[in-house]
């Protein structure tokens, strides 16, 4: 079964029954120096790259967060900061979002 890779955020209807997505605020990631650089290659996203280092596309979320991003796609050649301590920016999100 696929994993969805909005599956963490809510989803709503509005007054036409289409289905909307709240907004999440995402939280600021300090730098780490067990941070991970790397640059991106042609037809690179966001979700497959944190497929690749968390082991869950849903994450993808987080390398935008670190990286200021708001697409999917990135461009080929730019410098991309992968967060070591994925568990602690769980936490932060969690907590930032739950305190809205």
């Amino acid at each position: 079964m696929p994993i969805h890779r909005y599956k963490n955020i809510e989803q709503r209807k509005n007054e036409q029954y289409k289905r909307t997505l709240t907004t999440q605020i995402p939280p600021v990631l300090k730098k780490d120096i067990q941070d991970m650089y790397i640059y991106t290659r042609e037809g690179d996203r966001l979700d497959s790259l944190a497929s690749v280092y968390y082991g869950d596309r849903t994450k993808w979320t987080y390398l935008a967060a670190a990286n200021n991003l708001t697409e999917l796609i990135v461009k080929p050649g730019i410098q991309l900061r992968i967060p070591h301590n994925e568990e602690s920016i769980e936490q932060i999100w969690t907590d930032q979002n739950n305190n809205r």
